[in-house]
């Protein structure tokens, strides 16, 4: 992650202390100003209908903000730290490691059924002044032995890393960072040679900035993976930062990702963004709209783009206002963690309806920023059987429960209530991809437009997160339209 003028490069990313208050929970009613607020369906349940995910960036300071967890466990699957896994953090002295803050966001990612991008492992920003002064004779040993150790230590609970992050000039060439001036361009291969020797499980990328669409900068850095691929050198997926600016999404983005996807490799679109200079103006607010589907459309019409995230949750703790004096606004939720046009336009894309937001909501139905409920539901041949599977992931006092709904019957169901009873102690406090009332005791999950037909076969996934004094059970049984579904 850097600057986006020139190649200026940020320090260590502060995150700002603006932080909206979390929706306010009172008589059993989450008060919302406007229909997603501090929760949320639709992103991650419809990418995933899709075949690609839509992640997001935390810090450990965010995790302490109910409001922006709300927001990132409803709508998001996947977790980049946004500094928790660079170097200055994890090794800020030779051979003192420091894991704790990758952990903790690791940790939230799992209570919460996310996938995690670690990132990165090489970079010359962000590195402690140790490995510059080291003599170029010994900067291969420690770039291995950090490479190693980290990857090693999170064996098993990423899905991918950004082996080296930015290494290209804006004209093409290598930066002339230590790991350039002891190894040349070959520190890029013994990377990730390194990398998959530690966790080969691991998908490994390499991630840079404006290379988006076809320039001197994303030439070099086809040729590089070109040359590596030949090489047999082990290399996954390009990730595409996507820092943009207002209205300038290029035009050949999807034919750059065409052509590297072409090279056997995956694409991802890694740290999303759109600055705006403030104030936004609601011709600006359209405009990211059109940005945001752009680059969505670009990646599902791509069948190697594996997925799509965000750089940050909000507004509030976006980088984009402590770097670039005027400008903001850059993500889909405002200040107050609330839905933009763009998130209303990513769900377009992504195959989801909107509708208006309403004053207050339900907790349960505040899920559904991205869809409205249907009607009660007409049933056209009902399912004479049906499945749920549940998954339960519960910490001290809160969980997260994610439920499969399968419709194993003969008929099709057009609109669905899902009838469970929550353990004593459970109140639900948001939920995604259906409205649920009340929000303890016997409740009811009714569909959400998207969602809301089943054929033989078909399955669609629901969930929410809750608080509880100690039982974390699931619920014991499930009916579909008062009829009892199997475990499965």
């Amino acid at each position: 992650m850097s600057l986006r003028t020139g190649t200026l490069t940020h320090p260590r990313r502060a995150q700002r202390a603006l932080y909206a208050t979390a929706a306010a929970i009172a008589a059993g009613t989450l008060l919302l100003a406007g229909q997603a607020g501090a929760t949320g369906t639709g992103l991650k349940t419809l990418a995933e209908a899709k075949g690609i995910y839509f992640g997001t960036a935390l810090t450990q300071s965010n995790l302490s903000n109910s409001a922006l967890t709300a927001v990132a466990s409803g709508q998001f699957d996947m977790v980049t730290p946004g500094n928790e896994m660079k170097w200055d953090t994890t090794e800020p002295s030779n051979g003192t490691y420091n894991f704790s803050p990758g952990d903790q966001i690791v940790s939230y990612a799992q209570a919460n059924g996310m996938r995690v991008r670690g990132h990165n492992l090489v970079w010359h920003s962000q590195l402690p002044s140790w490995v510059s002064s080291l003599p170029t004779t010994q900067v291969q040993a420690a770039m291995e032995s950090h490479i190693t150790t980290e990857a090693t230590h999170y064996k098993g609970k990423v899905y991918s890393w950004d082996v080296v992050n930015e290494p290209f000039n804006d004209d093409g060439t290598l930066r002339q960072d230590a790991f350039y001036a002891a190894m040349g361009n070959g520190y890029i291969a013994d990377a990730l040679k390194t990398a998959h020797a530690a966790d080969p499980n691991a998908k490994l990328y390499l991630n840079d900035y404006n290379i988006e669409g076809q320039n001197a900068k994303s030439d070099a850095m086809y040729n590089l993976v070109k040359s590596l691929k030949a090489a047999g050198v082990p290399i996954d997926g390009i990730g595409l930062e996507s820092h943009f600016v207002l209205g300038q999404v290029p035009s050949t983005m999807k034919a750059n990702m065409q052509r590297f996807t072409a090279l056997g490799v995956n694409v991802a679109v890694t740290e999303l963004d759109d600055r705006i200079q403030l104030p936004a103006s609601s011709a600006n607010l359209a405009q990211q709209a059109t940005d945001f589907t752009t680059v969505v459309d670009d990646c599902l019409a791509v069948s190697g783009c594996v997925g799509v995230s965000q750089w940050g949750v909000g507004d509030a703790d976006s980088w984009i206002p402590g770097f670039f004096s005027g400008y903001g606004a850059a993500t889909m939720y405002d200040a107050n963690y609330q839905p933009k046009p763009a998130y209303n336009a990513v769900v377009t894309a992504l195959g989801g309806s909107t509708s208006s937001p309403s004053a207050s909501v339900s907790a349960s139905a505040s899920a559904s920023p991205s869809a409205s409920p249907s009607p009660s539901p007409s049933v056209t041949g009902v399912a004479s059987s049906c499945k749920v599977a549940d998954v339960v992931n519960a910490w001290n006092t809160g969980l997260t429960e994610n439920i499969t709904i399968t419709n194993t019957g003969s008929g099709t169901v057009n609109g669905w209530t899902l009838g469970f009873t929550l353990s004593a102690g459970q109140t639900i406090t948001s939920a995604w991809s259906a409205t649920i009332t009340p929000t303890s005791g016997q409740v009811t999950a009714t569909n959400l437009s998207y969602n809301g037909t089943l054929t033989p076969g078909a399955a669609t996934t629901i969930g929410f997160q809750a608080n509880h004094t100690g039982d974390a059970a699931a619920p014991a049984s499930f009916t579909l339209n008062g009829k009892t579904c199997s475990a499965g």
